[in-house]
């Protein structure tokens, strides 16, 4: 295996982590305080190549690699999540589109979306169908006029705000129980029958925006579908394994932002007369977040790798996504341990990080289903 960083990664790593700390974490507190989507940073992130990173420069992307994905996402993450939730849903939503559409939509959508001058959403979750995609109740209707779409998907990411352009729809388009049908939809904003209205209130991510889709007697042309009739499974479960780099590589950051922050905090906080770092209980501790964290970026990155060099990865996506997501739960938890009561403080940045994560273990797929993709391929 050779997943080292590359030139090209390594720069870019360095315009991420600059633009993060210039731009983003002098306004991450506020932003989380009010639940206020940010049209200025993601803009920005935009003009910086943040989405399409992995879409070929023919269709306005950055041509580079899942690596380099990995790379941008995991130091947007290590100063907020929230801004990090907005870039890797964004690439989620163009991804399908790139891998599944015809060239019509891929250059009627992909240069815009690509710019971050538009959002596009990848809608799947249902308030009765998360994992279970064989319990979806959307359903489209073939007529002369197209399809024409009923029902409702719930907290899906970069639907309702100024930025948003349309969304992915699966929906169920014939056949019933192991024989359900599923289709992807191109629905646009704007569209009539379509609604998306803003979740709020929520304990992370807060930044960022969430809505929930209504769609009844939404008729969208036959041009619409996604990829082929009947193909909307495959297509799901193509994206998820993308989606769980996205996630993991969201842990990843989350860990490294708190422990860097726990690690500082342990040098300058004093008790008895020095550092809490040099109480073993305190230094352990770190070593311990150090150690998983490099163990996590090793195990992520030649994931990544293997999706670049066409080797499959489901398997390693799942096991990538379970093992950063838990361990960003374990870090920042800690992190939050070493602060003491001023990790519990809203000016603090681990009692941020220590909300953002608890997400990671449930969005694109709970930690449980990642162990059943990992024991399914085990045989079991």
């Amino acid at each position: 295996m050779d997943c080292k960083l590359s030139d090209d990664h390594r720069l870019l790593r360095e315009s991420v982590r600059a633009f993060a700390e210039a731009e983003i974490r002098p306004l991450a507190r506020d932003l989380d305080e009010r639940e206020a989507f940010s049209v200025e940073l993601t803009t920005r992130m935009g003009a910086l190549g943040l989405f399409g990173i992995a879409v070929p420069e023919e269709y306005g992307g950055q041509g580079m690699d899942r690596l380099a994905y990995v790379v941008a996402v995991e130091e947007l993450a290590r100063v907020d999540g929230s801004q990090a939730a907005t870039v890797t849903a964004g690439n989620l939503g163009i991804g399908p589109i790139y891998h599944f559409g015809t060239e019509a939509q891929k250059h009627r959508y992909l240069p815009s979306l690509c710019a971050g001058e538009g959002l596009w959403s990848f809608a799947l979750t249902e308030p009765n169908a998360g994992s279970d995609l064989r319990s979806l109740q959307t359903r489209a209707v073939e007529s002369d006029a197209g399809w024409t779409l009923d029902g409702t998907k719930t907290f899906i990411t970069n639907a309702s705000n100024p930025l948003s352009r349309g969304v992915s729809v699966l929906a169920v388009t014939g056949g019933s129980g192991r024989d359900l049908e599923l289709s992807f939809f191109l629905v646009e904003h704007g569209t009539p029958g379509f609604d998306a209205a803003p979740l709020h209130g929520k304990l992370c991510w807060r930044a960022s925006d969430t809505a929930e889709l209504h769609f009844s007697e939404c008729t969208v042309p036959a041009s619409a579908l996604l990829g082929t009739r009947g193909g909307g499974l495959k297509a799901a479960l193509d994206t998820l394994d993308t989606g769980r780099l996205g996630i993991a590589a969201m842990g990843l950051g989350a860990a490294q932002g708190a422990f860097e922050a726990a690690l500082a905090y342990a040098k300058e906080r004093k008790q008895f007369g020095q550092p809490i770092g040099s109480f073993e209980g305190v230094s352990f501790s770190l070593a311990d977040m150090a150690t998983r964290i490099e163990h996590a970026r090793s195990f992520l990155y030649q994931t990544a790798w293997r999706s670049d060099t066409g080797r499959s990865y489901a398997t390693e996506a799942a096991m990538a996504k379970l093992y950063c997501t838990e361990v960003a739960g374990e870090v920042t938890d800690a992190a939050v341990q070493i602060h003491g009561g001023y990790g519990l403080m809203h000016d603090s940045p681990v009692e941020r990080f220590f909300r953002d994560h608890r997400i990671l273990r449930i969005g694109e797929g709970t930690s449980e289903i990642q162990r059943v993709v990992i024991a399914r391929a085990l045989g079991l």
